[in-house]
């Protein structure tokens, strides 16, 4: 049997490929995912008390809205690194955008305070335990996702890997707002970025692995 005829036999006997496979994969690992993180948030930090008061501010949704715009960046990369030979493309630009801002707004609000208060803007009162508890939340996340991407063979396992656990861990970082005291942008713009740079770190190194088809 020739090239052609291989191919011609493989053709013939291979079933149509359903378009909406990868929507529906995502849909249901990002539904568990942000679920599992809040059970978890719920049952291990529990709500912060202010939490009716501090929704009513626009610096609280500012502090949600850095993790909800890095995972749509972070879902577009997944989205496309999870199939064959396809890169992220611009999906990173997305992803740097509000980690930019947030660093500019942290600066000038830094530069703006008086040198005594400086300190307590970057670290505020949870400095040392942030990443970690965003770590720890993205559990459900990592694994869901992790499934859904192995299903759809990608191939550049360890960038994979890296994009599937940052949208993991921006799905867990919006669940941790509703939890983290913390309001500075200067805190926000290094320690939920740490966080979410930990888990995509474990993630890149993970993937070859767990990615593996």
């Amino acid at each position: 049997m020739n090239t052609e005829e291989l191919v011609t036999l493989l053709a013939t006997r291979a079933d149509p490929v359903d378009p909406g496979i990868a929507a529906r994969r995502f849909a249901l690992a990002l539904l568990v995912a942000a679920l599992g993180s809040l059970l978890l948030m719920k049952g291990v930090y529990g709500l912060r008390p202010d939490l009716s008061f501090a929704a009513q501010t626009g610096l609280f949704w500012a502090k949600f809205a850095l993790p909800a715009c890095i995972s749509i960046g972070a879902l577009a990369a997944t989205s496309r690194l999870s199939r064959p030979g396809v890169k992220a493309g611009r999906a990173w630009w997305v992803v740097g955008a509000p980690v930019v801002l947030v660093w500019v707004a942290g600066a000038l609000l830094v530069g703006a305070a008086a040198p005594e208060d400086r300190s307590s803007l970057i670290l505020g009162i949870s400095w040392r335990s942030c990443p970690f508890n965003i770590l720890l939340l993205s559990i459900p996340g990592f694994v869901t996702v992790f499934l859904a991407v192995k299903g759809l063979g990608p191939t550049n396992l360890r960038l994979a890997g890296a994009a599937a656990a940052l949208l993991a861990s921006s799905i867990a970082t919006m669940v941790y707002c509703f939890h983290c005291p913390e309001m500075s942008p200067a805190f926000w713009s290094i320690w939920y970025i740490a966080g979410m740079g930990l888990v995509s770190a474990i993630g890149a190194m993970a993937g070859p692995k767990l990615l593996r088809w």
